[in-house]
C-alpha cells in the first residue's frame, strides 16, 4: 500500500517536471509570515503579498479550492480558482499539489463569509515536493515510540510538540540572561577530558585518533569551572551536554543539558537565596505561573521553600543515626528490611544515598532545600565545622524528585585529595560510578580558591515543569532499536 502511494506521488512529481515546473526550487519569495499577514490584514488588503508553508488540507469544488497552508507562525486559508490563475496552473495545482506538500502562493487577502482571513491566489508554485505519505492528525501516528524515534512526524503534526521546545528555548534563554545580568562570565569548556570528574556516574570512552589516546566523555561540568576560580575569575558559568553513561528512565538519559555556575566569595546561605530566585524567575518565564502541576500533585514555587536536614529525616525514616557511627552491614540490614535492591560493592555512602532516595525522597513533595548531607556521598563539598560527619550541601527537591544539587565548594587540596582516595577504593572495589582521582584539579587547589558556592542544575527541571519525561521534552532522544 505504502508503495503504491509513492508510486502515484512520483507520478505527480514527474507531471510537474514536465510542465516545467522545478520542485525543488531554491528561491522562495515570501513576503511575510501567515500570522503576519493575519494580524495585519485591515493594512493590507488590496494590495499583493506572498505566503509559503505546507499544505494543511485540500478542499477543491468543480473550478475551485480551499486549502490551508501552515509556516511555523501558523495556518491560513487560501483559495484557488480557475479563472484567476492562469496558464493552466489551476489544474496543475488540483492534480499534482497534496497534503504535506510545500508551496508558496501570491495574491491577495479578503475575508470569507464566515470571517475568515484568506488569499485569493493568483499564482503559485512548488517550494519541495512531499514523497513519503504523512500520517493525518485525527488517525494518523498516535504510538508515543514511533513519534519519538521520527519526531519530525510529531512536530510536522502537533502544535503543541512544536510549542513545548519554544518554551525549552525560554528555559535556557531565562538561566543565560538570569546569571548574566548578576554579573556571571559565560564560558565553554571541554567535552573531552582525561579524567572524568564533579559527579559519581559511569562515564562515556572515546578515541582521540590525532593524539592516539582514549578521553572521556564529560560527565559534569564542575572541576574545570573551578579551575577558573583558581585563575582569577569571581563569577562562571557554562551551559553544556554532559554524558553518562547510565539506565534510561522518566527521569535519566545518557546525554542532556545542565548548566553550573560558580560564584566566589559566597556562602552556602547567599547562594540558596540565589537558587531560589533563578528557580522562581525559570517558572515564571516558562509557564507564566508561580504554580504548575507534576503527577497530580501542585507544586507552589512562589511560597516559603522550608529547609530540611538531611540527618534529621534519614533517623525519622530510618531508625537509624548518621550522626554517630554507621557500618555497611547495619546499613545493608535496612536496606533488606525495607526491600531496597543493591550491589555488593556498594560502600556506605552509596548504601545512605540509595536508601535515602526509595525512603525519604519521594515523600519530599513541596519545594524544599535538602542540606546537611553526610560526608561520604559529597566528595566535593566543604565540611560543615559544627559537624564533620556533614558537608554544607544543598539539593532542590520538589515532588519527589531532586531538582538541582550544590555545595559550598572543598577547597583544602589536603582534604580533597583524601576524598579522592576514599574514592578510589570503591572503584577498585568495583562501583563504577565512584569518582576518579584528577590530580591536576587538587595541583589546582594547591595555588588557592577562594571560598565559593556552586550549583548545577539540567533540563531535567524543564521536564518537571512541563510534567514529562525528560526524553519527551528532547527533540531527538536516544531510542532503542525496533
Amino acid at each position: 500500500m505504502l508503495d503504491e502511494i509513492k508510486e502515484i506521488k512520483l507520478k505527480k512529481l514527474e507531471a510537474l517536471k514536465s510542465a516545467g515546473v522545478d520542485p525543488y526550487p531554491e528561491k522562495t519569495e515570501r513576503s511575510m509570515t501567515n500570522k503576519k499577514a493575519q494580524d495585519g490584514f485591515e493594512a493590507l488588503q488590496g494590495k499583493e503579498i506572498s505566503l509559503a508553508g505546507r499544505v494543511k488540507s485540500l478542499r477543491p469544488m468543480g473550478g475551485s479550492c480551499f486549502s490551508h497552508i501552515e509556516d511555523e507562525s501558523g495556518k491560513i486559508q487560501i483559495f484557488l480558482n480557475e479563472q484567476n490563475v492562469s496558464d493552466g496552473k489551476y489544474k496543475l495545482f488540483i492534480d499534482n499539489v497534496e497534503m504535506a506538500d510545500f508551496i508558496e502562493v501570491r495574491g491577495k487577502l479578503f475575508k470569507t463569509k464566515t470571517g475568515e482571513t484568506t488569499l485569493e491566489v493568483s499564482d503559485w508554485k512548488t517550494l519541495a515536493k512531499s514523497l513519503a505519505p504523512v500520517p493525518t492528525e485525527y488517525f494518523g501516528l498516535k504510538d508515543t515510540e514511533e513519534l519519538l524515534r521520527r519526531r519530525y512526524l510529531d512536530l510536522m503534526m502537533n502544535q503543541e510538540t512544536r510549542n513545548l521546545f519554544h518554551q525549552k528555548n525560554i528555559f535556557w534563554q531565562t538561566v543565560r540572561n538570569f546569571l548574566s545580568k548578576k554579573g556571571f562570565l559565560e564560558v565553554q569548556t571541554p567535552v573531552l577530558e582525561n579524567i572524568p570528574g564533579g559527579a559519581e556516574a559511569e562515564p562515556f570512552v572515546t578515541h582521540h585518533n590525532a593524539l592516539n589516546r582514549d578521553y572521556y566523555m564529560r560527565i559534569s561540568l564542575e572541576l574545570p569551572l573551578k579551575r577558573l576560580l583558581v585563575g582569577g575569575y569571581e563569577k562562571v558559568f557554562e551551559i553544556g551536554r554532559v554524558f553518562r553513561n547510565e539506565g534510561i528512565d522518566r527521569e535519566h538519559l545518557q546525554e542532556y543539558d545542565m548548566v553550573e555556575f560558580y560564584s566566589v566569595y559566597t556562602d552556602l546561605k547567599a547562594g540558596m537565596k540565589l537558587v531560589k530566585k533563578i528557580f522562581q524567575e525559570i517558572v515564571k518565564k516558562v509557564t507564566g505561573e508561580t504554580e504548575t502541576e507534576h503527577n497530580g500533585n501542585q507544586i507552589n514555587w512562589g511560597g516559603k521553600w522550608e529547609t530540611k536536614d538531611y540527618f534529621k529525616l534519614f533517623n525519622r525514616e530510618t531508625g537509624i543515626d548518621l550522626g554517630k557511627d554507621v557500618s555497611v552491614e547495619e546499613l545493608r540490614r535496612k536496606a533488606d528490611e525495607l526491600k531496597i535492591e543493591y550491589k555488593p560493592e556498594y560502600g556506605k555512602g552509596r548504601l545512605v544515598d540509595l536508601i535515602f532516595k526509595k525512603t525519604i525522597r519521594p515523600k519530599l513533595l513541596s519545594p524544599c532545600f535538602l542540606i546537611g548531607h553526610p560526608i561520604e556521598v559529597s566528595p566535593l563539598a566543604k565540611r560543615d565545622p559544627k559537624n564533620p560527619k556533614k558537608v554544607l550541601r544543598v539539593q532542590v527537591l520538589a515532588g519527589g524528585t531532586e531538582l538541582g544539587n550544590g555545595f559550598s565548594e572543598l577547597n583544602d587540596p589536603i582534604d580533597q585529595r583524601t576524598r579522592f582516595e576514599e574514592q578510589a577504593k570503591l572503584r577498585a572495589a568495583g562501583d563504577k560510578e565512584a569518582q576518579m582521582p584528577d590530580i591536576d584539579y587538587i595541583e589546582a587547589l594547591e595555588y588557592g580558591m577562594p571560598p565559593a558556592f556552586g550549583f548545577g542544575f539540567s533540563e531535567r527541571l524543564f521536564a518537571f515543569l512541563m510534567n514529562k519525561s525528560v526524553r519527551e521534552t528532547v527533540i531527538f532522544p536516544p531510542m532503542r532499536d525496533k
